[in-house]
């Protein structure tokens, strides 16, 4: 008897997988994942190409008179500064890009919602802005001009196209992409329209608005340099124009580095944003 009652508990655990596959398994499944996010990683990129150049720069293997070294250029900014000129400039861009992109953020998210929403919407906008998006933005400045004039009107309206479509875009194609399932539910549970969209389509919308507006933040940066160099008087970019008609190298730099540093600063509070409204996703970033 004892014999017999042995024989099952051995074969029972011989059956059983051993416990260091599952650990070496679960180990490996866990190696997959990029892992912890490391504090302030964006700025490491930055930093070390800041390092290289200052090394470069004491080692005399950069031209002061075409790069100059980082503090030549710090040094720069520090007497702009002091003179009252830099920090006109600055808020002087910090207004254009601002009013630019509310107009172009609120138009974007108007004609995404109406397109995306409605089938009538989408047949009168979303050709209308595909096209719209085809022609070179910068090369409606001539035709700008002639009808808002030379004045700051036709910068900001300028930026705030650079600023809607990318928004208007991922908008849209986040509320295409929203699974009709969800809509079969809404139906099936008697949501109403206003609960449709507050419960299904604004969560559902979120990732690709927060993709739209980070492109459209960097858009407005990128389209004020060009503008601002167009009959201004003020400005990083009527600056920068000036500095180059006088060959000052170093504050060129200065202002692409307030530009770099405005929309790297933009970006990182938009996706710090982000971060915090789609906590509840569970994704490689987080």
């Amino acid at each position: 008897m004892t014999t017999t009652a042995a024989a099952p508990a051995v074969t029972t655990s011989a059956q059983e997988p051993p416990a260091p596959a599952r650990g070496s398994a679960r180990r490996r499944r866990r190696g997959l994942a990029p892992g912890k996010r490391l504090p302030a990683s964006r700025l490491v990129g930055p930093t070390l190409v800041a390092v290289l150049w200052a090394l470069a720069s004491a080692a005399g293997q950069l031209d002061p008179g075409a790069i100059p070294a980082p503090w030549t250029v710090v040094a720069t900014a520090g007497r702009l500064w002091g003179d009252g000129t830099l920090a006109t400039d600055v808020l002087t861009s910090l207004e254009r890009a601002g009013y630019g992109f509310t107009i172009g953020l609120t138009a974007g998210v108007v004609l995404a919602l109406a397109a995306g929403l409605s089938r009538v919407g989408e047949a009168l906008i979303d050709g209308t802005v595909q096209l719209n998006r085809a022609i070179p933005t910068l090369g409606l400045i001539p035709l700008f001009i002639l009808w808002l004039g030379i004045g700051e009107t036709f910068k900001i309206a300028i930026i705030a196209i650079v600023v809607y479509i990318p928004i208007y875009l991922n908008l849209h194609a986040a509320l295409s992409g929203i699974d009709h399932r969800f809509v079969e539910l809404a139906e099936v549970q008697g949501l109403s329209r206003v609960a449709f969209i507050r419960s299904i389509v604004i969560p559902g919308a979120l990732p690709g608005f927060f993709v739209g507006l980070r492109l459209g933040v960097t858009g407005s940066w990128l389209s004020l340099v060009v503008l601002e160099q167009i009959n201004a008087t003020s400005g990083l970019g009527y600056m920068m124009f000036q500095a180059q008609n006088y060959g000052q190298t170093d504050v060129i730099l200065v202002g692409l580095l307030i530009y770099g540093i405005f929309g790297l600063a933009s970006d990182t509070a938009v996706r710090l944003v982000e971060r915090r409204v789609l906590s509840w996703r569970r994704t490689l970033s987080s």
